[in-house]
């Protein structure tokens, strides 16, 4: 099982550059078997612009969070603590093995009712750079107003 991830612009960059290297979430997949993330740089870019496998995952405090790994954040302290703000336990993603897409993927031509997940949605299969129609390989679980997503 994959998923698709919503991130700023600017963490999407960071990631795909290596200087990220964890993604740091409030509230983490139910599924335990989510192996590979697809990461959706949200507005202004709209595009699927890599993937990359999941190594561990954390669930701490927000403190402990940022002692331990805040050095491999690609955020500061004020941004990180902002984003975690009244959480008491959190997340964090281990990024292995970015691949950055030579031609990131426009989700919008692909799947009919795409719409950019708040947190993220899940996928039944891998997208490939080279997938020109991905439709089919969101689970199925669309309905009149799109994707069920989970927006937390």
């Amino acid at each position: 099982m994959n998923v698709i991830l919503s991130i700023r612009p600017k963490y999407a960059q960071l990631i795909l550059s290596g200087a990220k290297r964890y993604e740091f979430r409030k509230f983490i997949f139910n599924n335990k078997y989510v192996y590979e993330v697809y990461v959706y740089a949200t507005s202004p870019i709209k595009r699927i612009v890599g993937v990359f496998n999941i190594g561990n995952i954390i669930r701490d405090s927000p403190k402990e969070l940022w002692d331990q790994l805040g050095h491999l954040s690609g955020m500061n302290e004020a941004e990180f603590f902002d984003y975690f703000q009244d959480i008491k336990i959190g997340f964090a993603i281990e990024i292995k093995n970015v691949e950055i897409f030579d031609a990131p993927l426009d989700p919008k031509e692909q799947i009919p009712g795409f719409n950019p997940p708040q947190s993220f949605c899940y996928l039944k299969y891998s997208l490939v750079p080279e997938c020109v129609a991905i439709k089919g390989y969101i689970e199925s679980r669309i309905s009149s107003s799109g994707l069920t997503l989970h927006d937390r």
